[in-house]
């Protein structure tokens, strides 16, 4: 491909559709509570972005999934457009030479909706900082700027990585960390929501004695991990490295290659001198995700049972057993099936809900804790 990697041509017609997608969610949450305070519109706001950062994460997984990102070779255009409507020529001629590349009118598409997307949401997040700063000099002492900005910031980092991602070509650690990115991002935006419900009265703090509250926050560094592990096993597609269950290869302990596999600084495909990575490296990356997700599936079930004693989280330990129990059948449909698209995303869509669910809880033990410090 010969188009210039970064092409700044539809920077402006990019922001103005990135702009109108943004109003949509907007123009509801003014026009849906016309007597509001502006307190409760940004917390209505702030459910919205928190619900459409959730769909572009699986949006995401659904473009990397179909080998969708790149098919629109240069950022953050298509072929120097804003759409592929304008680059059609282009991508016929790359389609025709390449017919099942990584370049076509459907994978332009799904790439380009998952910028505008992305684009929508850092204009969200961008609207909620605003009125957090906006808020509090007019003295509204209930409006925190410190987790909103930070937010924003998070966001234009991760879409730096989100370039990185096309003008790199799928380089896997910048994949992996792009996925790694909008989990953290969800975090930041479900940490909001739940202080903004806090702090309007509107949700009861979390009152969590100081062990199962490590053990909760142990909980998500295990998840991190594990997440981490398997955005390594999607961005080097090792999925199918072994495909029956409970055992790889017919062996408890396949034929693996740890050094090759958990180089981080490599190519998709090659390893850190530039050869094609041998078999042995896709096992072991299939295999360290599998074992660390019978300690991790473990240690959240427990978890789970032990929240449930708590009153208040009863049904957050439920949601927390549910998201369990998806990843464990997409996770075995992956294996078994041979990877079908529908459980790959959702695999992905159980990750982000059990971030979701263990940040909730994380957020408002800790607001309860500080209360009761002070």
């Amino acid at each position: 491909m010969t188009e210039s990697l970064y092409n700044l041509t539809p920077v402006l017609h990019l922001l103005i559709m990135g702009a109108l997608v943004a109003m949509v969610p907007l123009c509801w949450v003014w026009l849906r509570n016309p007597q509001a305070s502006t307190a409760r519109r940004v917390q209505a706001l702030t459910v919205i972005t928190l619900f459409i950062t959730f769909d572009l994460v699986l949006f995401g997984a659904f473009t990397r999934l179909t080998d969708s990102g790149l098919g629109c070779p240069d950022w953050p255009g298509c072929y120097g457009h804003a759409s592929p409507v304008g680059a059609q020529s282009a991508i016929a001629l790359e389609q025709s030479q390449m017919p099942h590349g990584p370049v076509t009118h459907t994978k332009a598409w799904i790439e380009m909706i998952h910028r505008y997307m992305a684009m929508a949401v850092g204009g969200l997040i961008l609207t909620l900082t605003a009125f957090s700063w906006v808020r509090r000099r007019r003295g509204d002492a209930t409006s925190g700027v410190l987790w909103p900005t930070f937010t924003l910031v998070w966001v234009c980092v991760q879409g730096a990585f989100g370039a990185l991602t096309v003008t790199m070509k799928l380089f896997p650690l910048i994949v992996t960390l792009h996925l790694m990115g909008g989990l953290v991002l969800l975090a930041l935006l479900t940490m909001q929501v739940q202080r903004q419900l806090l702090g309007s009265a509107r949700s009861q703090s979390i009152l969590l004695r100081p062990g199962l509250f490590g053990a909760t926050l142990l909980g998500l560094l295990l998840l991190t991990v594990q997440v981490l592990l398997g955005g390594w096993v999607s961005t080097n597609y090792a999925v199918l490295a072994c495909n029956t269950f409970p055992m790889c290869q017919n062996s408890w302990w396949p034929l693996m290659n740890f050094e090759q596999g958990f180089t981080l600084w490599r190519h998709l495909g090659l390893d850190a001198s530039g050869q094609p990575l041998v078999f042995e490296s896709l096992t072991a990356i299939h295999y360290a995700h599998r074992l660390a997700a019978y300690v991790v599936l473990v240690y959240l079930a427990g978890l789970a049972f032990s929240l449930h004693r708590v009153p208040a989280l009863k049904m957050a330990a439920h949601v927390l057993l549910s998201c369990l129990l998806l990843q464990l059948l997409t996770g075995l449909s992956n294996v078994v099936f041979d990877w079908p698209l529908a459980a790959a995303v959702l695999h992905t869509g159980g990750a982000a809900a059990l971030v979701v669910v263990l940040m909730w809880i994380l957020t408002g033990a800790r607001a309860s804790r500080s209360t009761v410090l002070n």
